[in-house]
């Protein structure tokens, strides 16, 4: 039996410079590993995929079959193994929750490969390499850079958001404003998004920055000083991370 963490990530910075002939996105990003992670335990083969989700994670209805990224990365490596995961990055956030689920499967199988880690979602490639590092091309080209101490104030909202919505939303009205492109047309796919940015906003005195496809906000820096905010009765946990360096957890 194996024990393995997946540890999330977080995009600080984002671009899309072009859309290659086959849809896909070309993007240029800074990406970082945090310290809010799952947890995944490989048994023998035989006994399947089991979640087992955190307060918060929205992994109830998670698919177990072959459209999860934990079953078609145990595919992608010729692997069998009964795994048991325990989801505490939220689904629809933009932390990529399910890419570092697939890598760790990589790791665990020994796997390094990034061909294979990008033909199982673009995120995939940087969480199998972590740290910190620049990200380009559609996800597969990753390049390290040091690593820095930084700490973030995640801002995590009662819903997720679907990230190809947002994508096809960007494609209807391309824009570049601020450090992450997708901003606006999450917005446009999620309005509701604007009151949790806005009141991260307000009660750290800096301007959140969209994570991904959204649905997190975060800020540099902690000290948000309470567990979560309150808008219109509804509440969005905040959660204090760092960012720590690649092989954080164990491989």
């Amino acid at each position: 039996m194996s024990r393995l963490v997946a540890p999330a990530k977080l995009t600080v910075s984002l671009a899309i410079t072009g859309v290659r002939p086959d849809g896909f996105h070309e993007l240029e990003a800074e990406m970082v590993t945090l310290d809010l992670a799952d947890e995944l335990v490989f048994g023998q083969p035989g006994q399947g995929l089991r979640v087992e989700a955190a307060p918060g994670s929205r992994a109830e209805g998670l698919a177990a079959g072959g459209t999860n990224l934990i079953t078609r990365a145990l595919a992608a490596v010729g692997r069998e193994a009964s795994v048991h995961v325990t989801k505490r990055i939220p689904l629809g956030a933009g932390l990529g929750g399910g890419s570092a689920d697939a890598a760790a499967v990589l790791r665990w199988a020994g796997c390094a490969d990034l061909d294979v880690a990008a033909e199982l979602g673009a995120d995939v490639p940087f969480c199998v390499v972590g740290g910190r590092a620049r990200v380009e091309g559609i996800g597969e080209r990753v390049t390290p850079l040091p690593f820095e101490e930084a700490s973030f104030c995640l801002c995590l909202p009662p819903f997720g958001v679907e990230t190809a919505r947002v994508y096809a939303a960007w494609d209807e009205q391309p824009g570049h404003d601020g450090p992450n492109a997708l901003s606006a047309a999450a917005l446009a796919v999620e309005p509701r998004l604007a009151q949790w940015r806005d009141a991260l906003g307000d009660l750290s005195g800096r301007t959140p920055v969209l994570a991904g496809s959204g649905s997190t906000w975060f800020v540099a820096g902690g000290g948000a000083g309470q567990p979560w905010l309150e808008v219109r009765g509804e509440r969005a946990a905040l959660v204090e991370v760092t960012a720590v360096p690649a092989g954080w957890g164990g491989n």
